[in-house]
C-alpha cells in the first residue's frame, strides 16, 4: 500500500464532475457568502471529485513557499503539489483579519433553497501526498501561554508510511530521531459548509450554522453531513483536509494534509427534513451507526449544553420520547465528544445510536414549523452577533492555523 502523488488532473477521478483547486476556484481565509459566484454548477444527486489543499506549508510563518518548505523536509520536488504552489504564489490573505484555511468552491446545487437541507455524502477520500504537518502556534491551542515553549511556532513535519499493510503517521521520540511512534490515518475534511446569506464572507476559523470548520472526525468515508441551506443553490465548499485528528485537536491542528474528496450532493426538501429530523440549525452528522447532533459556542460549557438540547430535540422529533425520557437516555447511553477547543467557537457532538430505537414506531414529530427556527433552548440557535452565526470573530482574535 502506498500513496500516489495526486497532482491536479492526474490519477483517478471517480466523480461525475472534477473540481481542481486553483487561484480561481478557492477562497483563502474566508468562506463563501451569497454574493459569490459558483465555480461549478451541478444537479442534485451528482458527485463531484474535489481537490483540496492543506494550508500547512503555504502559510506566512512557514515562508509562503511550499516547494521550499517541503523540499527542506526531504520531500522530492515532484511530490510537492503544484496547486499548493500556485495558491501560495497567486493569492494573499490578511493575516490579522483572515483565517488560514483554503476551501475549494463554491458549488451550486440545482434546486437547493433556503429551508431545505443539503445532504453531503462522503463517497471517497484519497490522500494526495504521503506527508503532512501538525502545528502549535502562540496564542492558539488548549495550552495557551504554556506551549509552544520559546518564541517560535512549532510545526511538526509528519511522514506517512506503510506498516503491516496499513498507512500510519509516524513521529519520533525526540526531535530528529527515527519515526517509531505510529498512529492510524482516518482522513476527513475539517471544513464542509454552505454559503451564508448576505454579502459578508465569514472568517474561516469559527464553525457555525453554515457548517464550516466543524472538525468532526466522524466525517470519514461513508458518513453524511446535513446542513440547513441559507442561500439559493446552497453554494457548498470543502477544505481543511486532515489525515487524522484526535477529539479536541488540542495542539491547534490535526495531521493536516491534502486530500482528493469525492462527495455526493443531494437536496432534502424542507417538509421531508422536518419529518425526518425535526427542526435544527445544524450541522448534523450521520454515520452507519450514529446520528450526531452538534453544539457550538465560544464557551465549551455552553457548547455542551447546546449539544444536549439539540440531542433532546432530535430524539423527541424523530422518535417521540417524552423530554425527561430523552434526557435520561442521553445520560445513560450517549457519548458527548469534544470536536475541538481551538477554533474560537468550541464544538461538542453527541453520538446517538440509531439501533437503540429500532423498536420505536416512528410517526414524525416535527418540533417546529420550519427549519432553522425554534427557541434557543430547543435548538441551540445562536444570536446573530455570535461567532457561530457566520460573522467575523471579534477583532484581535485572528487564528493563523
Amino acid at each position: 500500500m502506498s500513496i500516489t502523488i495526486l497532482q491536479p488532473g492526474t490519477g483517478e477521478v471517480p466523480g461525475d464532475h472534477y473540481l481542481r483547486a486553483s487561484a480561481e476556484t478557492v477562497h483563502w481565509g474566508r468562506l463563501p457568502c451569497a454574493r459569490d459566484a459558483a465555480v461549478l454548477e451541478i444537479a442534485a444527486g451528482e458527485t463531484v471529485t474535489i481537490d483540496t489543499v492543506s494550508h500547512e506549508g503555504i502559510l506566512e510563518d512557514q515562508g509562503k513557499d511550499p516547494l521550499a518548505y517541503f523540499t527542506g523536509k526531504g520531500v522530492p520536488a515532484a511530490s510537492v503539489l503544484s496547486d499548493a504552489i500556485e495558491i501560495a504564489r497567486e493569492l494573499a490573505r490578511d493575516t490579522l483579519a483572515d483565517g488560514p484555511h483554503v476551501v475549494t468552491g463554491p458549488i451550486r446545487v440545482a434546486g437547493a433553497m433556503p429551508g431545505d437541507l443539503l445532504k453531503i455524502t462522503v463517497v471517497r477520500l484519497q490522500p494526495r501526498v504521503p506527508y503532512g504537518v501538525i502545528s502549535n502556534r502562540h496564542g492558539k491551542g488548549a495550552l495557551v501561554g504554556e506551549l509552544p515553549r520559546g518564541e517560535h511556532n512549532v510545526s511538526v513535519f509528519t511522514p506517512v508510511e506503510e506498516r503491516e499493510g496499513r498507512l500510519v503517521g509516524v513521529l519520533p521520540v525526540t526531535e530528529g530521531g527515527p519515526g517509531v511512534v505510529e498512529f492510524p490515518l482516518a482522513p476527513f475534511l475539517g471544513t464542509m459548509g454552505v454559503a451564508v446569506a448576505g454579502d459578508q464572507r465569514p472568517h474561516s476559523v469559527p464553525p457555525g450554522e453554515h457548517g464550516g470548520n466543524i472538525d468532526i472526525n466522524l466525517l470519514v468515508e461513508g458518513s453524511v453531513l446535513y446542513l440547513p441551506v441559507q442561500v439559493e443553490g446552497a453554494l457548498a465548499y470543502v477544505g481543511d483536509p486532515h489525515f487524522a485528528q484526535g477529539d479536541g485537536e488540542v495542539a491547534l491542528t490535526a495531521l493536516e494534509a491534502s486530500l482528493r474528496a469525492t462527495l455526493r450532493f443531494e437536496v432534502v426538501p424542507r417538509e421531508e427534513a422536518l419529518a425526518e429530523f425535526g427542526a435544527f440549525t445544524g450541522p448534523l452528522v450521520r454515520t452507519d451507526e450514529y446520528l450526531v447532533p452538534t453544539g457550538l459556542d465560544p464557551d465549551l460549557g455552553e457548547a455542551m449544553r447546546r449539544c444536549v438540547r439539540a440531542a433532546i430535540s432530535l430524539i423527541r422529533a424523530r422518535w417521540g420520547l417524552d423530554e425527561h425520557l430523552a434526557y435520561a437516555y442521553l445520560s445513560a447511553a450517549t457519548d458527548f465528544d469534544i470536536s475541538q477547543v481551538v477554533d474560537i467557537v468550541c464544538g461538542v457532538h453527541a453520538r446517538i445510536r440509531e439501533a437503540d430505537f429500532a423498536g420505536v414506531e416512528r410517526t414524525g414529530h416535527p418540533s417546529a414549523d420550519s427549519l432553522g427556527t425554534g427557541d434557543r433552548a430547543g435548538t441551540g440557535e445562536t444570536p446573530a452577533d455570535s461567532p457561530v452565526s457566520g460573522g467575523s470573530p471579534a477583532p484581535g482574535r485572528e487564528d493563523a492555523r
